[in-house]
This record gives structure tokens, C-alpha cells and sequence, in this order.
């Protein structure tokens, strides 16, 4: 790779003033480092509410149609970005990643380019691999001297960090990485209102799950596989959780030594009927159906019938939880099993920064990469994932962000020497 060696102002420019984006903002101009930041939506008016909460003079609004490769591109050269960081849902990665590229300018994300299932074997065998339109482009970044740093979330992000630490820090060998998300939010006042994009779940939580294992590599398997109830932390409690399809069963693999990568969603038992129910009902499906002569989606249908999960703070209550299962052997050849986790309260979020607690502990992480990458820490080329890089300059700044990490000991039934 051709690497730049200047270490120019971080002007920042956010597509997507959603819930995550405008939490990033929020976020961000608590930090000094941020010499400018842009916070560009569709709406222009939803991009100006973003930066009017934060009220400062660092922040400004643009307006931008992210599917649309011309329109990103020519709002980089106006905006003149050291970095742009990529908050809309997945559909729109490849336009915003692709402007990037085109423009030489750097990019972050917390979700990768979408799958598409084997054309045969949907449930057994993987076709177009989450990120894999992107990875396929790293020379060309590398090349121009730029880097794109991809699933830099909560899930992936934080969770690909923390099995990043196990592997440096805890363990000699690794059986198997699981991330295991689950929380106790409950939305006053209705009956099902989702904590985040139903779209994005609905693109997770239906598609085919993926498995990474030695051997025998990538696979998937029908939708909901190997329920389980996890023990989540800090009063959340047990929560049913199945396999879906999740970035970190891509990027682990690449830089972890593990027999096993897959990921549990703790969407309980009553989401998981739901949503059963929406794919029975064809309402998950992207594809424009006609109703009275209007073209539309039934995904996007369902999307604009429900409420954003970004006004949701003032109604939600409980916690959320993100967190990596690692068992293997420790440092010496015991057995040893941990959960490394970050849990967020929803009423200390929202009284803290006036953001619900999914949002804010998706948006708390492309900040801290921002930080890191500013100050020298992290040294990125190419298209890189969270893993690829040092977990201790990143954990350590948790609880400067007003959050923090934990380890917890897990049963180590089963666990070869």
C-alpha cells in the first residue's frame, strides 16, 4: 500500500443524520479533535435538526441522495473530507463506498456491503459473502492511498475488538467466538416498535445465517438455527438467541485463530414469531409490488409504517448489551471461557446525550476509531475491519466516552485440554 504519512485536521463528513448519525455528531463534538464535521441526509431539514442539537459552529448540514454515486461524489469535493463516515442502512454502502473511491478520499462504516444467497443451496452453501464487494476492491484503495475501515459498530465494531483483546491478551487457543447481543428494552405505548432500522434486522435476521469453521470454512444454515437461551448481564437476564447472518462471522476469521465464529441475536421468543410472520406474510420482501397503480416495496412499506427507532429514547426503558463468548484454553492450557461485554442503560444515555441507547452504543465507535486513526494509534490501508488493529488503545478510551467493558467468567463444561 501506498501509505500518507501527513496527519492533516480530521473534517469528518456523516451521510445518514438518522438515529446513528446524528448520535455520531452528538458524540463527536464532545471530542476536540474534530476539526469539522458535515452531517448530509436526503433530508435536508432531518441533517439540520442533527447539527442544531449539538450547537456548534465545528458542524454543519448538507443535503445528499446516497444512492446516487454522482450526487456523494460531487458533495465530497464540496465538502473537501478527510474521512467520510457511512450511517445510512447497507443498501447504500457500495454508493457511498464506490464515491469514495472515485474521489480518493477515506471511508468508515458499521455495516458492509449486502449478501446475496447461493443461487442453489441458500441454506448450506454462501453465494455473495457480506463484504465482499468491498474486500474485492482493497488493492484499489491501497493503491490510491486511501483506506476504508469496515463494521466499525457495536456488531460488528466493538464485538470484533473484544475477540481481538481474547485472542492477544487471554487465550493460547481458541475453540469458538460467538457474539451474543441481547437486551431488556421495552418501548412504552407500543406493542412492537423496534430499537433499530427494521429493515437492517429484517436483512439479518431472515437471510441465512453464517458460520465460519476450521476446515470446512464458510456455510449457512436456515434462519433461527441452534436456539438458545444466554444469561445476559448486568439484570437483563435469559433471552432466547439464534443464528443470523452478522459482518463479524466474516471479519473474525480473517485475523482470529478460531475453530468456530458464528453470531446470536437475543431476539426473544415473541420477536422471533414476528418476524416469522412478516417473511410468511412476503412483507420482508424488497421487490416493488403495485397497489392502486404506486409501485412500492413491502419492506419499505413496513419500515415507514413503523415508528424511528431514534425517537424512540424518551419511551424506551431497560438496557442493551453487546458482548463476545470466547472458549478455548488460557495463556497456560487451562480451560477458559469469558463473555467481554458493554452494556448501556437507556435512561443514563438519554439523560447523558438525549440518545437512545442502541444508537448511541452503535454511534460511540466509528468516533473512537476516528480518534485513534487522528492521533497515529490506528494506521489503516486498504479496507480493513476492527480486528486488524491494536484492541488496547480502543478499550482504554471506553470509559473517557462515558461507557465501559467487562469480562465475565462463563462455564467451562466441555472445554478440551
Amino acid at each position: 500500500c501506498v501509505i500518507k504519512n501527513e496527519r492533516p485536521p480530521m473534517k469528518a463528513l456523516v451521510i445518514g443524520a438518522g438515529g446513528v448519525g446524528s448520535a455520531i455528531a452528538n458524540i463527536a463534538s464532545r471530542r476536540p479533535f474534530i476539526t469539522s464535521m458535515v452531517v448530509a441526509d436526503r433530508s435536508l431539514s432531518r441533517a439540520q435538526a442533527a447539527v442544531t442539537k449539538v450547537n456548534d459552529p465545528r458542524f454543519s448540514a448538507e443535503e445528499v441522495d446516497a444512492s446516487d454515486v454522482n450526487d456523494i461524489r460531487a458533495l465530497i469535493r464540496k465538502a473537501a473530507p478527510d474521512i467520510v463516515v457511512n450511517a445510512v442502512d447497507p443498501r447504500f454502502v457500495m454508493p457511498v463506498f464506490l464515491a469514495c473511491e472515485n474521489e480518493n478520499v477515506n471511508y468508515m462504516d458499521m455495516a458492509m456491503s449486502l449478501s446475496r444467497p447461493h443461487p442453489h443451496y441458500p441454506n448450506s452453501e454462501t453465494g455473495v459473502k457480506l463484504g465482499d464487494e468491498q474486500f474485492a476492491r482493497d488493492w484499489n484503495w491501497c493503491e490510491r492511498g486511501i483506506y476504508a475501515v469496515v463494521g466499525m459498530g457495536i456488531e460488528p465494531g466493538m464485538s470484533d475488538i473484544f475477540a481481538r483483546y481474547a485472542q492477544d491478551y487471554l487465550f493460547s487457543e481458541i475453540d469458538s467466538v460467538t457474539i451474543l447481543d441481547g437486551s431488556n428494552l421495552r418501548v412504552d405505548g407500543y406493542d412492537f416498535a423496534p430499537s433499530f432500522s427494521i429493515w437492517t434486522t429484517i436483512e439479518e435476521c431472515l437471510n441465512p445465517p453464517i458460520v465460519w469453521e476450521d476446515g470446512r470454512g464458510w456455510y449457512t444454515t436456515t434462519p433461527f438455527s441452534e436456539l438458545e437461551i444466554f444469561d445476559f448481564p448486568e439484570g437483563i437476564g435469559p433471552v432466547e438467541c439464534v443464528n443470523v447472518e452478522h459482518e463479524e462471522v466474516i471479519l473474525i476469521p480473517q485475523k482470529i485463530d478460531a475453530k468456530k465464529v458464528n453470531f446470536k441475536y437475543g431476539l426473544g421468543a415473541e420477536f422471533i414469531t414476528i418476524l416469522k410472520t412478516i417473511n410468511m406474510l412476503g412483507m420482508d420482501r424488497e421487490e416493488t409490488v403495485e397497489v392502486q397503480g404506486v409501485s412500492v416495496s413491502p419492506r419499505d412499506l413496513l419500515t415507514a409504517s413503523l415508528p424511528d427507532p431514534g425517537t424512540l429514547g424518551e419511551r424506551m426503558r431497560g438496557k442493551t448489551c453487546a458482548g463476545t463468548l470466547v472458549k478455548g484454553l488460557d495463556k497456560q492450557g487451562n480451560p477458559k471461557a469469558v463473555y467481554i461485554y458493554n452494556v448501556v442503560d437507556n435512561a443514563w444515555s438519554m439523560k447523558e446525550f438525549g440518545d437512545q441507547a442502541v444508537v448511541w452504543q452503535t454511534a460511540i465507535n466509528p468516533v473512537i476509531a476516528l480518534e485513534l486513526i487522528h492521533n497515529g494509534v490506528w494506521k489503516p490501508q486498504g479496507v480493513n475491519g476492527p480486528e486488524w488493529f491494536e484492541s488496547k488503545p480502543y478499550l482504554d478510551l471506553l470509559e473517557e466516552y462515558g461507557t465501559s467493558w467487562h469480562i465475565r467468567d462463563e462455564d467451562v463444561s466441555g472445554i478440551l485440554k
